[in-house]
């Protein structure tokens, strides 16, 4: 979840709010990932989630980033909520679950050597407190009850929201984690065919990262249980867009869309004011309930678009939305698989061919079934075995063709980073069923083992 924009004065006329997204477009060499990951922390002797307050909680762990390795602080009121240091920022999901936003950065090396740099801080702290974090898509055991809500005023909107909507969003919130990439495009022309491309394929990236199939205690009948999770939250806000996909699409297309999705809050003077259900449109003409007679500024449009949930979306980049959170390999595979697919024009164009002559009905199929049976999902025409091995193969082309090298020249390019996503396509297994197979097996039903097994 965002923290609160900075996108600048009052707006004055409509087109500003598509020039705010056209402002995101940058030259190639400028082009930057930005990797976010999610993680759950739990006490390690009663294997309970970590609360906000007390001895072991996750205020602890952001005063001891802060204090042991130079994290200046980020505060609501008196409360500590986040950190920050080079570009980068830690923050806390609804059900505090931990979040490192990546800084800006121009190779996969240097976003796997911040995932390192940042596990070994987390795990620096979380050792002293004893405490310990683990990379799953969705909280295998753990009850809504048992899952603080985090002191954020946006948090405490959104909460009593997501009981109006949808019937999923509050477990969202509390007990499911995702990686994502944020990724930059050099054109109008080349955010809509990455953004087409981004939105078919994202299946295929919940396929291959799915990472929840447990919940309160047992498996759950699906691969990726947050995937299922986003389908029934609130679908103003969340989905597959088919209208990307139509003629015409590009920056005003999307205001239109953005400013169909209800608000939730304003931001002013450190608080947020609540507009649940309440129309930009209306805003934009002075007549927002929550405050009438005042119009936005494009601090609230940043702010306003941070608030819708599809499975790919545009701000000033477009971001990756359809993977679990996961194990240390899949943290730099995610941002190493849409890389190779986004940063060369050959693997983009190709990635286009793989999926243009697929329907509305068969993108929608494929995110369903890629929730229930990851690999193994099929649908009419489609195997999502065969898609993703296509998918692979051209990142790894793409990788290959940027040519990016790491540890000093010693390794010539990125693509070693796709090195568990082809162990998957060669097993047919991703770390859902790993964790079924060891459910049903060496843990006997204990679930409970997932912890010493699967932590970071």
């Amino acid at each position: 979840m965002s923290i609160p924009q900075s996108g600048g004065g009052p707006i004055e006329r409509h087109e500003q709010l598509a020039e705010f997204l056209a402002d995101g477009c940058k030259p190639k060499e400028d082009w930057r990932i930005g990797t976010e990951h999610e993680k759950f922390g739990y006490c390690k002797d009663s294997l309970l989630p970590l609360p906000y307050e007390g001895e072991r909680s996750i205020r602890v762990m952001l005063e001891g980033l802060r204090d042991r390795h130079n994290w200046a602080e980020v505060r609501e009121g008196d409360k500590l909520i986040g950190l920050e240091k080079d570009g980068a920022n830690i923050s806390l999901e609804p059900g505090g679950q931990l979040e490192l936003s990546g800084a800006p950065l121009e190779t996969i090396h240097e976003t796997c050597d911040e995932v390192n740099t940042h596990l070994r801080e987390v795990q620096d702290v979380a050792d002293e407190i004893g405490a310990g974090f683990i990379g799953l898509g969705a909280a295998p055991v753990w009850t809504h009850e048992q899952m603080d809500l985090m002191p954020k005023g946006r948090y405490k909107l959104m909460n009593e929201y997501m009981g109006r909507v949808g019937t999923m969003g509050r477990v969202m919130m509390r007990r499911t984690c995702t990686v994502q990439v944020n990724l930059d495009f050099g054109s109008e022309a080349d955010m809509v065919q990455k953004m087409r491309v981004a939105l078919a394929l994202q299946p295929v990236a919940t396929a291959l990262f799915a990472n929840s199939p447990f919940f309160e205690g047992k498996p759950n009948g699906y691969k990726s249980l947050r995937s299922r999770v986003w389908r029934d939250l609130d679908s103003s806000r969340t989905g597959m867009l088919p209208f990307v996909f139509e003629e015409g699409f590009g920056f005003e297309r999307w205001v239109e869309y953005a400013l169909d999705v209800p608000m939730y809050f304003v931001y002013r003077d450190g608080k947020y004011i609540d507009a649940l259900g309440q129309s930009f449109r209306a805003f934009l003409e002075g007549k927002l309930p929550a405050l009438p007679g005042q119009t936005p500024t494009l601090s609230d449009w940043a702010d306003h678009l941070t608030t819708a949930f599809p499975e790919a979306r545009i701000k000033k980049y477009i971001e990756m939305r359809g993977a679990d959170g996961g194990p240390w390999r899949r943290l730099c595979a995610l941002p190493a698989f849409w890389v190779g697919l986004m940063y060369d024009q050959t693997a983009l164009d190709g990635a286009w061919d793989l999926v243009k002559g697929w329907t509305e009905a068969q993108r929608d199929a494929l995110r369903v079934a890629a929730s229930i049976d990851g690999l193994q999902a099929k649908v009419t025409g489609i195997n999502m075995h065969e898609i993703a091995r296509e998918a692979v193969a051209l990142s790894e082309a793409g990788l290959k063709a940027r040519a990016r090298e790491g540890a000093g020249g010693m390794v010539p390019d990125e693509t070693h980073f796709l090195n568990a996503l082809k162990d998957s396509l060669e097993t047919g297994k991703v770390p859902a069923d790993e964790m079924l197979e060891d459910y049903h097996g060496k843990w006997n039903g204990d679930l409970s083992r997932i912890y010493a097994d699967y932590s970071y």
